[in-house]
């Protein structure tokens, strides 16, 4: 954990300690996202992510597969951008896929 995790919500008795693995590169990918978006700390991006998941999820994992496949096009240069328009269209199709 980075710095800037150490002793937050330690002393909160409804705050639980859980553990995942994940590859180092995508740690970095998500310190470097955290950081960008002006987040505190790494465990209130993973928290903040986690608690829109739970609170939206007609946004499916294919549509996170989708945008994690786009981003790496993106950093790549195997892609180009897509406008807001054209998102919102693939949500709404990955929606009315259900």
């Amino acid at each position: 954990m980075s710095d800037a995790d150490s002793g937050a919500g330690d002393n909160d008795p409804e705050t639980v300690q859980i553990n995942i693995r994940l590859t180092r590169s995508f740690l970095e990918d998500i310190d470097a996202t955290w950081k960008e978006q002006g987040f505190n700390s790494r465990s209130e991006f993973l928290r903040h992510i986690a608690r829109d998941a739970v609170k939206n999820p007609d946004f499916s994992r294919e549509g996170w597969k989708q945008v994690a496949t786009s981003e790496h096009g993106l950093r790549t240069g195997e892609t180009e951008l897509v406008s807001r328009e054209e998102i919102i269209a693939m949500i709404d199709e990955d929606v009315d896929d259900r």
